[in-house]
């Protein structure tokens, strides 16, 4: 099995994930830019969408998209799913919210071209949307006391945050220190070159 990523980019939430449930993969640095990935291929070949991640699976299936990922690594590891009889609903209601509503919002972050108002209006209703996510973790967590792939996916969206200058509402600067202590978080920051000291 093999993750397709780029540092710092949604993927992480999957490399975190991925090491979280103890699955064995190979991790593959892809050049979005170029299109080609460390080991030399062509990365619309792999997936054709032209961007990360994607998940290719020994017998050649390829899967992309985080949602659709992050759920499998829950279907392999349902401890990184909240139980009971809506749990599996739960998980797919907040990836889903995650993906579309704070994952999408950050786009005039990522265009050169984007105004400074635009950006400014961004950050606002990123700002919204992350007061509501903080207003519905029900612990340590989004579902409680235990880890989901919903939280390496959050996670990931709190860091692109506080990259780009924007506050993080209460009790979320505290999850993000969280998360940062697990093994499985501090392994796959390494793995993507994240925990070194950034050049000024």
């Amino acid at each position: 099995m093999k993750l397709y990523y780029s540092p710092g980019a949604c993927s992480l939430a999957d490399h975190i994930a991925l090491h979280e449930a103890g699955l064995d993969f190979e991790w593959i640095k892809v050049d979005l830019k170029a299109k080609r990935t460390e080991d030399g291929r062509d990365y619309n070949e792999i997936n054709p969408k032209g961007y990360v991640p994607a998940q290719r699976f020994d017998d050649g299936e390829v899967l992309t998209e985080n949602i659709a990922i992050l759920n499998m690594v829950a279907d392999k590891a349902p401890k990184l799913a909240p139980q009971g009889r809506f749990g599996h609903f739960r998980l797919l209601e907040m990836l889903a919210f995650i993906s579309t509503e704070i994952h999408k919002g950050f786009k005039p972050f990522f265009k050169a071209d984007a105004s400074a108002a635009d950006k400014a209006a961004a950050g606002e209703l990123l700002g919204k949307r992350f007061s509501y996510i903080a207003g519905r973790m029900k612990g340590d967590y989004l579902f409680g006391a235990d880890l989901s792939v919903a939280d390496c996916y959050l996670f990931v969206m709190c860091l692109w945050a506080q990259k780009n200058g924007l506050a993080l509402p209460d009790p979320l600067p505290a999850f993000v220190a969280r998360m940062k202590a697990r093994p499985a978080v501090k392994l796959a920051l390494h793995h993507e070159g994240l925990d070194q000291p950034q050049a000024a």
